[in-house]
């Protein structure tokens, strides 16, 4: 059993910080807020790069951000129940395209055989 718990463990309960990070944001109406994602199972985290490059190749160039430490980023999130961080995500989904209205078609007759 001592050998069990000597073993390296699958999912450290100890968080290794990131350092600073460029961190996705969007206007608010007290400034800018840090903008939330899904994983894809649902799970809602926050997300943080570590280049800028990384940040506008995922995001897009126009993508606003703001610098913090992984702790800052943690403790700005916890209080909305997220306590997931997500660093250097390798891609996103894409913006939905808008949806283009469908042509009226008009309905066809019915044929009768007699």
């Amino acid at each position: 059993m001592a050998e069990l718990l000597c073993g390296e463990d699958p999912e450290p309960s100890d968080r290794s910080p990131a350092g600073p990070l460029f961190v996705p944001v969007r206007p608010g109406p007290a400034g800018c807020a840090a903008r939330l994602f899904r994983t894809p199972l649902g799970e809602r985290t926050a997300v943080g790069f570590t280049s800028a490059r990384r940040l506008a190749e995922t995001l897009g160039p126009d993508q606003a951000w703001i610098r913090l430490a992984e702790p800052a980023l943690r403790a700005l999130t916890a209080p909305l129940g997220v306590t997931r961080v997500t660093v250097d995500p390798p891609f996103s989904a894409p913006a939905p395209a808008p949806v283009t209205p469908v042509p009226s078609v008009t309905p066809a007759v019915a044929l009768r055989i007699a």
